[in-house]
């Protein structure tokens, strides 16, 4: 039988899950707000699309720390 040899893995960075992130990308003339939404790692995002007044309501809901401004 043979052996597999996998490399260590490195530990992960802590992560604090209070922290959320959203970057605008684009507010259209439609008007919808296109922007990304990350919980702990802004590098780790998610694309999103909501109305402007939506968009506005779910920034204030979980208190998001804009980074595109």
């Amino acid at each position: 039988m043979q052996t597999l040899h996998c490399p260590t893995a490195s530990p992960l960075p802590a992560v604090d899950t209070t922290q959320r992130f959203v970057r605008v990308l684009e507010q259209r003339a439609d008007g919808l707000v296109a922007f990304e939404f990350a919980i702990g790692w802004p590098e780790l995002a998610c694309e999103l699309l909501l109305p402007a007044p939506a968009f506005d309501a779910f920034c204030a809901a979980n208190r998001v720390q804009r980074l595109d401004a």
